[in-house]
């Protein structure tokens, strides 16, 4: 999860950073524009060519100094007062500039388009000369934020659905080597008894390990693999427990073309044999159903649970992670409209109803 984390924040790390090809691009069609409009206005293009170069430089310094050095050094660091007077001296320091330029390189009417000729700072000129620099800086600084906002809203994506993945790759995990711990169990139990059944668990077991390697690290897979898989593992428990346990499955619907994330129904089923047959004596009757029908799939199991003087009689252990991580990937992987899962115990008979989409 660190070197994913490492490599989306190094992707990321720049990308706020606005390529100079957009930054000529902006710049050249604001100059552009400016340009026109004055031109038009005063019907005179020369001079607005020339005020547009001028003011062009103007814009684009307060423009970056604002997003580049105020703004971190200030606004994010929540030095407010110091942003407002460090920008509005850098205004006036704008204005002065703007004023001279002009005034030296283009004409002594500073402000064509304002109510008199101007050739001196005046009050109404320079609150309207600061009040458009403010404009163009807030437009530009507007962008920038908009576009910060955008590139870490799609990081923090990102890393939530890489955290998502590694986090439901961490629960299957969790589960191989639960249901391999418990299927070695049975095979050394079977191996003590010198029993001719242990080339056959071998045999299963190996087709087990072969779905867990290749199939179930799949984000989805067909619910007829699932359902082998969970054949499979009921096989071996049928070698090992022989007619102490009696299996009743049923499957009702169309299979084929179903998707389901693997070893959710699974964890079901181990769960059963781990809580309810290991700790049972005598004949234990399982039954599992599976129903398919409008995109969903029914599943139900009923086990036996021993009383609770019965529990108190055997060693107390932790009770496994099999459904508390089948809860778990559910949350991570599906949406809450496509799942329901009901869980209860009554009279000492332990049943699982669940729905989820598989169409």
């Amino acid at each position: 999860m660190q070197k994913i984390t490492q490599n989306i924040n190094s992707r990321y790390s720049g990308t706020s950073r606005i390529s100079l090809k957009h930054h000529i691009i902006f710049w050249f069609v604001y100059f552009v524009l400016n340009t026109l409009r004055w031109g038009s206005f005063f019907n005179d293009y020369d001079y607005a060519l020339k005020t547009g170069i001028l003011g062009f430089m103007i814009h684009m310094s307060l423009s970056y100094l604002n997003i580049y050095f105020l703004m971190p050094k200030f606004i994010f660091k929540k030095k407010y007062l110091s942003y407002i007077i460090l920008l509005i001296t850098a205004l006036f320091v704008a204005l002065l500039l703007k004023f001279n330029l002009t005034y030296l390189l283009i004409s002594h009417n500073v402000w064509p388009e304002g109510p008199e000729v101007i050739d001196h700072l005046t009050i109404n000129y320079s609150i309207d000369m600061m009040i458009g620099e403010l404009y163009v800086i807030t437009f530009v600084t507007s962008i920038k934020v908009t576009l910060d906002w955008i590139y870490e809203h799609k990081r923090v994506t990102d890393l939530e659905k890489a955290q998502m993945e590694s986090e439901l790759l961490f629960l299957r995990t969790q589960i191989s080597p639960h249901f391999f711990f418990n299927t070695l169990n049975n095979i050394y139990s079977l191996a003590l008894e010198k029993s001719n059944k242990t080339p056959q668990i071998i045999l299963k077991l190996s087709d087990l390990m072969r779905y867990l390697l290749y199939e179930a690290r799949n984000k989805r897979i067909s619910l007829e693999k699932e359902i082998l898989c969970i054949q499979d593992y009921l096989d071996l428990e049928k070698l090992r427990y022989g007619e102490q346990l009696e299996l009743q499955m049923n499957i009702t619907g169309d299979i084929i073309g179903k998707q389901i994330a693997p070893l959710l129904l699974l964890s079901f089923i181990e769960n059963a044999f781990k809580h309810g047959v290991n700790k049972s004596i005598g004949k234990v009757k399982i039954t599992i159903d599976f129903k398919i029908t409008d995109g969903f799939l029914y599943f139900s199991i009923s086990n036996p649970t021993p009383t609770m003087e019965k529990q108190n009689e055997k060693n107390k252990k932790p009770i496994g992670i099999g459904i508390k991580n089948v809860k778990k990937r559910l949350a991570l992987g599906y949406n809450k409209k496509d799942y329901n899962l009901s869980i209860k115990n009554n009279d000492n008979i332990f049943h699982v109803n669940f729905k989820i989409k598989v169409g």
